[in-house]
């Protein structure tokens, strides 16, 4: 059984740093999708970066380019997001989710794993 598992979340100042990391267990890691969604309360969970199995395909939403950076090494089966310059509208619960398919990696119903979730709050 897959499992995802982040770290990294917790309390910071407008403008300060994190880095989000997700091990993954169970499985091929190597071979899948991988991303990191967002909710926000009150909010859908919303995409905000994805690579493709082999990190040649990266994607970002708008509101993160040049301040966030998605990688991954499969040799440690983990993928992180680094967040700079952060902001208070950046506050939400961060999901990592792993995709079995290498299509349509920007749709949330692709994604057949998910981890439990870790909150970022960014104080302004």
């Amino acid at each position: 059984q897959v499992q995802l598992v982040e770290s990294g979340g917790g309390l910071v100042q407008a403008g300060g740093s994190l880095r989000l990391s997700c091990a993954a267990s169970g499985g091929p890691f190597n071979t899948y999708g991988m991303a990191w969604f967002r909710q926000a309360p009150g909010k859908e969970r919303d995409i905000v970066a994805a690579i493709n199995w082999r990190g040649t395909w990266i994607y970002y939403v708008d509101s993160v380019k040049g301040r966030f950076t998605i990688s991954r090494d499969n040799a440690k089966a983990t993928v992180y997001l680094q967040m700079n310059s952060l902001k208070a509208e950046d506050t939400a619960v961060y999901y990592c989710a792993g995709s079995e398919s290498t299509l349509g990696l920007l749709e949330r119903e692709r994604y057949d794993y998910w981890g439990q979730g870790t909150q970022v709050t960014v104080s302004s």
